[in-house]
């Protein structure tokens, strides 16, 4: 397919974009609402015209379709007739929504459109994250040693390299159904494994006698997800307790991977995951690593982590073969002041920071300008 410049093709015409969704039964549509209000005044202000709609009202053909607008004085939604879109901005909030066949047609005409610009078309599957950056020399030094979990074969060979081991979903969200292996080498013979899991805010321990043992433990919990295990890192602590840093990597205004900010993220007392709905905290990065690594190597230390969060977004977008807008990431730094990469997730949630949080909305926003004044179809 030919390359061809895309710009709006009237002056009259107002750029806009449309946040996709889906409709709901019980409120208005499904997602963050308060976010999407957020996007809505941050367009405003910067001179885009933002609006919700649903994949089920969506219609790349008309010159205008069903959509929903924010009235500020009334503070409630109302459904409108909307102009079509230049940029559609993917936020449809499960993956079990997403796949469905109605909302896959939607994002498929979109990704072949050369109408309108579709960015972060889809959710991440861990595993493929773990392929794509694996194979690319210029990320693989952040990546830690990681399988598909597909027999307690895996978990013996891994084993043999590392004594803590955790276990994810590989399509899982916010922590959940992750488990952690270890190795016991001080203990009587009989207990060799021990198996950690998270139920609600309180871990429950197992110790097994042989990884066949520990496997089948972990099939009573894995319901029926998908897994990869993967190397356990010796994270850096404050106040004995683990945590990883938060990044957001948007497109700047001039189309370019830049890092929104970084937050930290502390676990729980007795977590193995620093997630804040199982129990984990937010804290202040540099706070957190001049503690453990003085105040000249905590700022080396971010410098790193944000070239790295770059590195690793460029390489998941060239990978993905789609365009992407933004991602959050998690890295954790081990005690040699390593940076490692532990997932990424290309629908972010909101970030508490409250610079983070504005700086993101309006990369959004420009990054959709961007797109409509110099964006490139495929």
């Amino acid at each position: 397919m030919g390359i061809m410049g895309f710009t709006l093709h009237n002056k009259n015409e107002h750029p806009t974009l449309a946040i996709l969704t889906v409709k709901d039964s019980k409120r208005i549509f499904r997602g963050n609402l308060d976010n999407f209000i957020d996007l809505i005044r941050t367009g405003e202000r910067l001179g885009l015209d933002v609006y919700v709609v649903t994949t089920t009202e969506f219609n790349l053909t008309a010159s205008q379709l069903n959509g929903y607008r924010y009235d500020f004085d009334k503070k409630k939604w109302r459904r409108d007739l909307v102009p079509s879109p230049h940029v559609v901005y993917n936020r449809i909030p499960y993956r079990k929504m997403e796949m469905k066949p109605e909302v896959q047609q939607t994002i498929q005409a979109c990704n072949r459109s050369s109408s309108v610009h579709l960015f972060n078309s889809s959710f991440f599957n861990k595993w493929t994250l773990f392929e794509w950056l694996n194979s690319a020399k210029e990320s693989k030094p952040h990546i830690p040693d990681t399988q598909q979990l597909t027999s307690a074969r895996d978990i013996t060979q891994l084993l043999r390299k590392h004594a803590v081991l955790y276990l994810k979903p590989v399509k899982g969200k916010a922590g959940k159904g992750i488990m952690r292996v270890e190795r016991i080498t001080h203990t009587n013979k009989n207990n060799e494994y021990r198996l950690s899991r998270q139920e609600n805010k309180k871990m429950v321990y197992t110790l097994h006698s042989t990884v066949d043992d520990l496997w089948k433990e972990w099939m009573q919990h894995r319901g029926s997800h998908d897994y990869i295990v993967q190397q356990g890192i010796t994270l850096t602590r404050y106040n004995q307790r683990a945590y990883d840093l938060r990044a957001l990597i948007q497109k700047s205004s001039k189309g370019n991977w830049s890092v929104s900010g970084i937050g930290a993220r502390v676990a729980g007392k007795s977590s193995i995951t620093t997630h804040v709905p199982r129990g984990g905290s937010i804290d202040n990065p540099s706070k957190l690593l001049t503690d453990a690594f003085g105040a000249m190597e905590a700022k080396n230390i971010l410098k790193r982590a944000r070239s790295a969060a770059v590195t690793l977004a460029k390489q998941i977008e060239k990978s993905s073969g789609n365009l992407l807008g933004e991602m959050s990431m998690d890295l954790g730094v081990d005690t040699k002041s390593n940076i490692w990469f532990f997932e990424a997730n290309a629908k972010p949630m909101k970030f508490d920071e409250p610079e983070i949080r504005k700086k993101s909305l309006e990369r959004i926003i420009r990054y959709s300008l961007y797109l409509i004044n110099h964006g490139r179809r495929r």
